[in-house]
């Protein structure tokens, strides 16, 4: 998605994906048409690109690995764990009383990440 920053005389900068392939049928129709805004200090006024890419730039050139696999399957459970914790009505308050009394996690998911992914590892 592209964030444009708009002024008093209209668009001033977009930077990101202004359009993407559509899949349809096993294959896609159209291409990427991505922006960037450079906002390192230069003195070359020309700051804002425009890239055209093949629907194929982003497709994966090889098969997962065993470890990557390993990998999403860990992530799939533990968001699974956390999810299904977040709802628990019997651990909510004690979660919500041990994440008041620690201060290395901003949010409440981050704790619970933290504490099924020590599960996880524990387990496995």
């Amino acid at each position: 998605m592209a964030k444009a920053v708009v002024g008093a005389a209209g668009i001033e900068t977009i930077s990101g994906a202004l359009k993407k392939p559509k899949k349809q049928n096993g294959h896609n129709h159209g291409n990427y048409l991505v922006m960037t805004h450079r906002t390192a200090e230069t003195t070359n006024p020309n700051c804002q690109r425009i890239y055209a890419f093949g629907p194929e730039r982003y497709e994966r050139s090889s098969a997962p690995t065993e470890n990557e696999i390993a990998q999403r399957l860990k992530f799939g459970t533990i968001a699974k764990a956390v999810n299904a914790r977040a709802k628990d009505l019997t651990k909510i308050t004690a979660d919500q009383e041990a994440y008041a009394a620690q201060t290395k996690y901003k949010t409440m998911r981050s704790f619970l990440w933290s504490l099924e992914k020590a599960e996880y590892e524990k387990n496995h």
